[in-house]
Formats: structure tokens, C-alpha cells, sequence
């Protein structure tokens, strides 16, 4: 094996960037690992498990570690690296001036932009949060690992001075119609999301697309903004600001649990507003986000048809009556939990302490892959329940990465079935996902509500719902 540390001082990529150049380095044949990272504490830490050698790298250092069969593949991996990471420098580079290197002085430079985009660590995510909300901007906090405590402080801060903090771990945000993070392609309309969930927000986006319901604002306020500790202070926040603008005709409340007092105080504020308001709050005895779409619809007064779903040509008899469920979005696995009931095991792939140091399965769907081949390798479950998540920031095409798992997965008696979270403007295309993972085996729904009920009525031995 061959092994090779790069460290470039004082170069700066976010973390998006970085999961991508990843992810680039390890699809070299004969590569085993790759990490591009910052060296946070963190990622030192974990580049030193993984058996490297940080040296000396600090926070502000890039780090390029490749563990590879050969010495020729060491090198590949690091240029496909490098040219992730090139490409994002041509896409910010240009023949005017440097680009400012502090938040004060981009909001200088833009005085019309009305938003500040912080992807730093999380450590460090707190300074310049404040700095964007001190240049009278609404702050979007894409980083996680931000503690709790400058969560709560950055909120009062946003209150004091009028202004809206999204997240921090907020990953989607769709802002008239311009997505950042991970964001579905929406059509415009009058429905408008107050989201402490990423991969809800796109669930419910995808649905209401089905329906052919436009999205207006999709306003992400981070996963823990419903918690006792944050107590909601930018989801109501968020409701008031929505409610004030006269092109949201409905707005819907998107979330996992939340804590029971501060989903009282939102339900309250909801009551109060001027729209409609949906409370789509994930969870047991609670509507699915497909039920939720369903008001939503009803507000508008729009139809709602059945989410579509697609059958493969041969459906898979399970082996045994076990249910294991993989999932990229919390809120997929959240849904998927309420709607199996106890018992079955629903992994969040995406959860913070499985992607530290790789990237998220939205991004790179082989980690996906290699869980569902492991469980059909071994004497595991009859039925795997996964979701696949479309839209910008995610794979390209994650339904190939998929596909040969899922065949290997059903010719072991394993029936597959896939919640396809997307719309039709998506750049993956729908419908050729839809129609890659159905020819492997799987079944697939629109629905990840519908999608869990098929899984748990295929392991009872049951017919579909």
C-alpha cells in the first residue's frame, strides 16, 4: 500500500467542496481512502485513526491524505482531488479584484446581497455568523459542529437586529426560487416552508411538484431550532416574516420530533398568522409528511393525487420478515421509524457522527451501496427500506451507484423498496432514476411515507397498501 500526506497552508475550502474532492479521490480504481480536509481538531484526529500523519497542520491548512494499492493510483486520487478543487477556484477567480477575505468586507463589496453563506468549521462558524449579522445581512449556517450555546446567542443577536438565522446545520435553503445547499429545482407558486429539516423540506418539496403546487421559500432554521434549548427562536421568527409576504399564500412547518412545549409555541404562532399553516411535525400518532402535503393541497385548493410509485417488472419475495432501513436524510429516517412502528433497525447515514471525515451519502451514495450489499451477504434482513435524495448538491447519478447493490440485494431474496425524493426539473432525472433502480428490482415511491408502509406489509407477507 502506498500512503501520502499534501498539506497546503492556508488554503481554504468549504466543506461541500471538500466532500466532492473526496469522493472524486476514491472513485480512482485501487484507491482505499482519501480525505480532503481542513485540519480541524477533528478531522486531525480522524486523519490520525485513519493512519496518517497531520504533522503540524492547523485549522486554517488544507489536508490531502490518500491511501491507495499503488503509487500511480496515490497520484491519480490527488488529481482528481486537485481538480475539484481547481474547478471551484475557476468559478470564483476572474480578472477583477482579489476576492475579499472577510465577511465585512464582501458585504462592503455587495451591498445588495441580503444574505451571508457560512461554511467554516463549526468551532469557527460563530465569528463570522456574527460578522454577517452585524452587516445587516440573514445569515445561512450550512456548518454543523456549531455548539449549542453560540446556536442560542447568534439567535438572540438575529432577534435584537431584526434579522433570521438558518440553521447552523441547515443544508436547504430555496430563497425565491434560488436554492442553496443541498435544493431541489421547484417550480414557482404560493406555498412557502419554515424547514428544521433538510431532506423534509425536499420531501415535501418533491411531493407538492407531484401535485403540481409551486414552492416559494423554503426557509431551512437548522435541526436543533426546535429543541428546549433553542425554543424555536427562528422557526417563529421565520412564520412572521412568511406570513408578512403577500405572495405566500400557505406556509407549511417542516421538522422532526420536536420538543412538546416549543411545538405548542409554534403551533400557537400558527394559529395567528394571516396564511394557512400546515404543521408538518415528524413523528409517532403524528400525520405523515405525505398527509401534510395533502392539507397542503387542500389550502390551496389544489388536487392531490397519489404520489406516483413504480413497480419492478418481477417483485422480490422477502426471505425473512425483517425490515432494515438506510437512509440519507434524518427526517426520511424519522417518517420511516413512525410508520414501521418498534422493532426494525433505521439507520441515519447522514447523521453527523457517521460523516465526519466523508462525505454525506447525498454526495456519495456508495456508502449506501456497501451496507446494502453487506446485509445481503450476510443472513440479515428481508426487506431494506433506503432513500435517494435528488436535486443540486447531490450525487449525479446516485441510482447507478445503487443499482448493482440493489440487484445482488433481490437475487438474495431481499426485496428492495426506495423512497425517491425529487422533482422533474431535478438534474438527474426523475424519471430515468426511477427506471435504473426499478430495472435492478427495487420498488420505488415518491412517497417515503407510502415507500415504508410497502416495506413493513412486504416483511408481514401482506400485499402492498
Amino acid at each position: 500500500m502506498s500512503r501520502v500526506v499534501r498539506i497546503d497552508r492556508g488554503r481554504y475550502h468549504d466543506s461541500v467542496t471538500l466532500m466532492r474532492a473526496s469522493a472524486a479521490g476514491r472513485a480512482v480504481d485501487g484507491v482505499e481512502l482519501v480525505i480532503a480536509a481542513m485540519a480541524t481538531e477533528l478531522n486531525r484526529g480522524l486523519l490520525v485513526e485513519a493512519g496518517f500523519d497531520p504533522g503540524d497542520a492547523s485549522a486554517d491548512d488544507l489536508v490531502v491524505a490518500v491511501l491507495a494499492g499503488t503509487d500511480g493510483a496515490v497520484g491519480d486520487a490527488a488529481a482528481a482531488v486537485e481538480r475539484v478543487l481547481a474547478e471551484r477556484r475557476v468559478g470564483t477567480a476572474g480578472d477583477g479584484p482579489a476576492p475579499p477575505r472577510t465577511v465585512e468586507a464582501a458585504a462592503g463589496r455587495h451591498p445588495e446581497a441580503g444574505v451571508v453563506v457560512v461554511s467554516v468549521p463549526g468551532p469557527h462558524a460563530y465569528v463570522e455568523a456574527m460578522a454577517g449579522l452585524r452587516s445587516g445581512r440573514h445569515v445561512m449556517v450550512f456548518s454543523d459542529g456549531v455548539p449549542v450555546a453560540d446556536e442560542v446567542a447568534l439567535k438572540r443577536e438575529a432577534a435584537e437586529r431584526g434579522r433570521l438565522v438558518m440553521g447552523p446545520d441547515c443544508g436547504t435553503a430555496i430563497l425565491g426560487g434560488v436554492g442553496l445547499g443541498f435544493a431541489n429545482v421547484v417550480v414557482p407558486g404560493p406555498v412557502s416552508l419554515v424547514a428544521a429539516s433538510g431532506t423534509g423540506a425536499q420531501q415535501v418539496c418533491a411531493l407538492l411538484d407531484g401535485a403540481g403546487i409551486g414552492v416559494r421559500h423554503v426557509v431551512g432554521v437548522g435541526g436543533r431550532d426546535l429543541s428546549a434549548a433553542v425554543g424555536g427562536a427562528s422557526t417563529l421568527a421565520a412564520l412572521a416574516l412568511l406570513d408578512d409576504d403577500p405572495d405566500t399564500q400557505v406556509i407549511a412547518v417542516v421538522s422532526k420530533p420536536p420538543d412538546p412545549d416549543v411545538a405548542e409555541a409554534v403551533a400557537k404562532a400558527a394559529a395567528a398568522c394571516r396564511a394557512p399553516v400546515v404543521l408538518a411535525l415528524v413523528g409517532p400518532s403524528r400525520p405523515t409528511l405525505t398527509d401534510a402535503c395533502a392539507a397542503v393541497a387542500e389550502a390551496v385548493g389544489a388536487p392531490f393525487p397519489d404520489p406516483r410509485s413504480w413497480a419492478p417488472a418481477a417483485p422480490t419475495a422477502p426471505r425473512n420478515g425483517t425490515v432494515l432501513g438506510l437512509f440519507s436524510g434524518g427526517t426520511d429516517a424519522a417518517e420511516a421509524r413512525a410508520v414501521l412502528g418498534p422493532g426494525p433497525t433505521v439507520l441515519d447515514l447522514g447523521d453527523d457522527e457517521l460523516t465526519a471525515g466523508r462525505p454525506h451519502p447525498m454526495i456519495e451514495p456508495a456508502l449506501v451501496a456497501e451496507r446494502l450489499a453487506a446485509a445481503a451477504a450476510a443472513d440479515g434482513p428481508g426487506v431494506v427500506l433506503l432513500d435517494v435524495v435528488l436535486g443540486h448538491g447531490a450525487h449525479p447519478d446516485p441510482a447507478a451507484v445503487l443499482a448493482p447493490a440493489v440487484r445482488e440485494a433481490v437475487a438474495a431474496g431481499v426485496a428492495a423498496v426506495v423512497a425517491l425524493v425529487g422533482t422533474a426539473g431535478d438534474p438527474q432525472g426523475l424519471d430515468a432514476q426511477a427506471a435504473t433502480l426499478t430495472a435492478a428490482g427495487a420498488a420505488v415511491h415518491r412517497s417515503n411515507a407510502r415507500a415504508a408502509a410497502l416495506a413493513a406489509a412486504l416483511a408481514a407477507g401482506g400485499s402492498p397498501p
